[in-house]
């Protein structure tokens, strides 16, 4: 048997072993990400031990740019470091989405079952609190994406990106928690829809900016000519109200569209100067870290990685498509952290500003399997969701799991 310790430190790429990992108790957390609160937590009883895998070889990423300095704030340094504390969930089904909670509870959904679940990382206890109507699982569609309103004190609302027989579309349910488990969610308002839909690259990730506006990570479905067409809502960023309305000041009156040309966004972040983030598959060369400006053409299918084009816009960090394969990503102590599906790894992008510092650096390879999503609590803590039960891992005893990590 392959035991490891309960808090394992990862210093480069490779190391370490899946062990028995300390449940973390997450208290006291704020409303939302973008209000960057930090659940309190200390290590208590794991619920269980997580076997290691046999991890495949890591190495650095692609080109990153050149290194600049920023003048507010000194970069943070080249080679960070992961440390995982605890394992607060277990035994999920398909887990996409995660919305943290007022409290430090989370909201996980279940791409395949359509359910969302509430975690309790203080015991592990995972409660169903209802069904989304109108989901339609299949291939890499079905409940994906969950954010929770900013004014979620006061309106209780959660909001959902899903894939139903005809599109890809955006809905908001009002959470009770008082009423009975599987029962506390609200009939579904849809806010937005027409997103085009398919076996692959329905994209999926939301998020509340800091402009309080919903921004959604679209895919082209595989149907290439989508993420160029300025008509078409596939291959897109979108930027809308919490009303499902285009904003004020989107770079084209009347739409949501916000950047184009991209193939598969799943990862949406903002890091500390409201710059947004955006992670995306590449097709059989190159997977992308883009830093997104309104209006920008990222290039696909014209452009695969850095191709230097005019009219197109390069991405910061590159990587071999067998090494990353990016879903989730957040940001935290200067640095972007980007989880990898078929390089089952989590990535560090250090920068300075919009520039890297350093070449990416790779932590838990082969740790855990499939990475899915990355969730920033404040401060020096994330949450780390495995994505084994998708149809595409290999499961063991225990996946899909919830880890909790201190980075630097």
């Amino acid at each position: 048997m392959r035991y490891g310790q309960a808090h394992r430190s990862y210093g480069g790429p490779g190391s370490g072993t899946r062990g028995v990992l300390a449940a973390f108790a997450l208290a006291g957390c704020g409303a939302l990400l973008a209000a960057g609160c930090a659940p309190a937590g200390a290590p208590g009883a794991g619920p269980g031990a997580s076997p290691p895998r046999a991890a495949p070889t890591a190495s650095a990423g692609g080109p990153s740019g050149s290194p600049s300095g920023s003048p507010a704030a000194a970069p943070p340094p080249a080679k960070g470091s992961v440390t995982v504390t605890g394992e607060i969930a277990k035994g999920l089904e398909s887990p996409w989405g995660v919305a943290p909670l007022p409290g430090g509870d989370l909201l996980v959904a279940s791409r395949d079952k359509g359910t969302i679940s509430r975690v309790s990382p203080a015991t592990g206890a995972v409660t169903p609190i209802g069904e989304v109507p109108g989901v339609a699982p299949g291939g890499e569609g079905g409940l994906l994406g969950l954010a929770l309103s900013p004014s979620f004190a006061s309106d209780k609302m959660v909001y959902a990106y899903f894939t139903t027989e005809s599109d890809n579309r955006i809905a908001r349910m009002r959470y009770d928690e008082h009423r009975d488990p599987g029962q506390q969610l609200g009939a579904p308002d849809t806010v937005f829809r027409g997103i085009p839909k398919g076996l692959i690259h329905n994209g999926g990730r939301i998020a509340f900016g800091p402009d309080r506006m919903l921004y959604a990570g679209t895919g082209e479905t595989g149907d290439t000519g989508l993420a160029q067409d300025r008509r078409s809502l596939g291959g897109k960023i979108l930027r809308m109200t919490p009303d499902g309305q285009p904003v004020h000041g989107n770079p084209e009156a009347d739409s949501v569209v916000y950047s184009y040309g991209h193939r598969n966004v799943q990862g949406l972040a903002w890091d500390k100067d409201k710059r947004l983030w955006a992670s995306e598959f590449g097709q059989n060369t190159w997977d992308e870290l883009n830093l997104i400006e309104p209006g920008a053409n990222y290039g696909w299918p014209e452009a695969e990685g850095k191709a230097g084009k005019p009219g197109l816009r390069d991405p910061v960090a590159v990587w071999k498509t067998d090494e990353a394969s990016p879903s989730g990503i957040a940001w935290a102590q200067g640095s972007v952290w980007m989880a990898g599906l078929k390089g089952e790894r989590l990535w560090r992008i250090p920068l300075a500003g919009p520039d890297p510092v350093a070449e990416p650096e790779a932590f838990l390879a082969g740790e855990y399997g499939r990475l899915r999503t990355v969730v920033a609590l404040g401060g020096d803590r994330l949450l780390l969701v495995t994505s084994e039960t998708d149809g595409r891992g290999s499961p063991e005893a225990g996946d899909d799991r919830i880890l909790t990590l201190t980075v630097r």
